[in-house]
């Protein structure tokens, strides 16, 4: 059976491939800080993603999507917002949510653009 980390890198990567598959640029994986972690940080043109990747074996307890609660999108903004003062960038950016379910081994993505906004 696989770990847990080995999974959520597993998927990670899967989704930085599609995501650069549909024209995104990597800048940056795994930052972390204090507040938290952002899974990726691609370039959409003149705009930064930050890309939070949730993927499950399956949906008995709901979706990877729906996992992403409220409190989670607070530490995402907080942990964004300190990404980006810490590197002095000042550029439009948008959160998106890649949600895998992988029921088989064969993996089903769902890449939910512009998920949340800043509130």
């Amino acid at each position: 059976m696989i770990s847990r980390v080995a999974q959520g890198t597993a998927a990670e990567q899967l989704a930085c491939r599609y995501l650069e598959a549909h024209g995104l640029t990597l800048v940056m994986r795994n930052f972390r800080c204090r507040w938290g972690e952002l899974d990726l940080i691609m370039r959409d043109s003149e705009q930064l993603v930050f890309v939070e990747v949730r993927s499950r074996r399956h949906i008995r307890y709901g979706t990877p999507a729906e996992s992403v609660t409220r409190v989670k999108q607070q530490r995402l903004l907080r942990t964004a917002a300190f990404y980006l003062q810490n590197q002095s960038l000042d550029l439009p950016c948008r959160f998106d949510v890649v949600a895998i379910v992988q029921p088989d081994g064969e993996a089903q993505m769902e890449w939910i653009r512009d998920a949340f906004q800043l509130t």
